[in-house]
């Protein structure tokens, strides 16, 4: 490991020891803390912030938290996932810490809107990103702003960007009723998503309310405190349209 590792640190929200929704097998996951993002359906509504909030870890000690399950990770396939907040905010420290993840035989996978402009840092940190998955928030860029607070063009881009380079992705977005479960804008996702060359994976997220609470305790007003969960019917015809 560089020398510098012990002084280079991740800002980091929270852990998940042996996730398993976050990418294959058993996973390491480690939420980094600040987002640029501002999603009214937010679960984690405490990461937004990023000056004055979340635990700075020096990647070695990270390396030493992952060590422990390293075990479980390679028996099933698994890997570390980095997921935020969003981690392209801490983007040359996240390379730090892959480029030591894959020389340990560790897979890599990175959860991101995309959101950020694609810069040289980017570049060099998907070369050591085994997979990518990858949260389109909306297809439609004016529902995209008025859900989320920025437009769907950096991620669009980020998506093609993948493609053109051969980095495995997965896509995902939120099923929200009333906000991302239009049919158009589902085959308007669809076609989007067969442009591509690298789409391992599609997955539907059920909207759930379950982080509101997190709004609540910062004395945030929570936009969508009477949407409810898609029903299995409305989940199943999105599934449908996207074919998955």
């Amino acid at each position: 490991m560089e020398n510098s590792s012990n002084t280079i640190t991740l800002k980091v929200h929270s852990f998940e020891s042996l996730g398993t929704v976050d990418g294959p097998g058993l996973r390491y996951i480690i939420f980094l803390q600040g987002c640029p993002l501002k999603c009214k359906y937010c679960h984690n509504r405490d990461t937004w912030e990023f000056k004055n909030a979340g635990t700075e870890y020096p990647i070695e000690e990270l390396i030493h938290k992952i060590s422990r399950f390293e075990t479980y990770i390679k028996a099933s396939h698994g890997g570390v996932t980095v997921s935020g907040g969003e981690p392209l905010l801490q983007t040359k420290n996240v390379t730090i810490l892959f480029k030591e993840l894959q020389s340990l035989g560790i897979h890599t996978a990175l959860d991101t809107s995309g959101a950020l402009p694609i810069t040289d840092a980017i570049k060099e940190l998907l070369r050591y990103t085994d997979l990518v998955l990858l949260d389109i928030k909306h297809i439609n860029d004016k529902k995209s702003i008025e859900l989320t607070g920025v437009s769907n063009k950096n991620e669009l881009d980020f998506a093609r960007y993948l493609s053109d380079n051969n980095i495995p992705m997965w896509i995902r977005q939120v099923l929200l009723p009333g906000y991302t479960d239009n049919e158009t804008d589902l085959k308007d996702l669809k076609k989007f998503i067969d442009s591509l060359k690298t789409v391992k994976k599609v997955e539907i997220l059920p909207y759930h309310n379950y982080g509101k609470f997190k709004w609540e305790e910062l004395g945030e007003k929570y936009e969508l405190e009477n949407l409810n969960s898609p029903t299995e019917e409305q989940i199943d015809k999105a599934k449908k349209i996207l074919q998955i």
